[in-house]
């Protein structure tokens, strides 16, 4: 995500004057992002609120644009704050406690065409080791690994999304990292 903060901020104002094509910008950048985040973070077992959850945070986007403030946090940090607090929201009124990993979504994990069909089935079974490792970690952990590695945030945004220190969101993705080469050490040796 390597796009221009003020050109988000730019269209946020825009969307809060009334210029519907301005909203629609910023959802087209930042719409994959934010629905893989909200269903990573809700894993498998409740896959089916990701839609449901992912409209709710663009509608509180829109509703709100006029409370952003590109000075306090970038559009991004402030997208998944809001898309976090929407999971967190669900879980709590789920009485969710304990979310276990998933068993699906290596189809979304699509190997190169040129591999061999061995190498395919060798390539979607790592992925699906990979997605099953990272849905395995804990949830804050797992929370800032995919903000990290799937959607761009820095640690600094990070920090922002999640309400701790950034020496606090880097000790959780260090130790996400280090469950996840736990979790693959076998499959690394085992598909190289």
């Amino acid at each position: 995500m390597e796009l221009d903060a003020a050109d988000d901020a730019d269209l946020l104002r825009a969307h809060g004057a009334g210029d519907p094509q301005a909203f629609a910008r910023l959802y087209d950048r930042y719409d994959r992002p934010c629905f893989q985040f909200i269903r990573r973070l809700l894993g498998p077992a409740h896959s089916d609120a990701a839609e449901d959850l992912h409209q709710e945070t663009w509608i509180a986007i829109s509703k709100n644009a006029a409370a952003f403030d590109p000075a306090r946090a970038s559009f991004p940090a402030w997208l998944f704050t809001v898309a976090r607090h929407k999971a967190f929201d669900h879980f709590r009124r789920q009485k969710v406690t304990v979310l276990a990993p998933a068993q699906e979504d290596a189809a979304m994990m699509v190997p190169d065409p040129g591999q061999s069909p061995l190498e395919a089935v060798q390539s979607r079974e790592l992925a699906q080791e990979i997605v099953t490792a990272v849905e395995a970690l804990p949830l804050e952990q797992r929370g800032v690994f995919v903000m990290f590695a799937q959607a761009g945030l820095s640690l600094d945004e990070i920090a922002q999304v999640t309400g701790v220190t950034v020496e606090t969101a880097k000790s959780r993705l260090r130790y996400a990292r280090a469950k996840l080469r736990q979790a693959l050490a076998g499959e690394r040796s085992a598909h190289v």
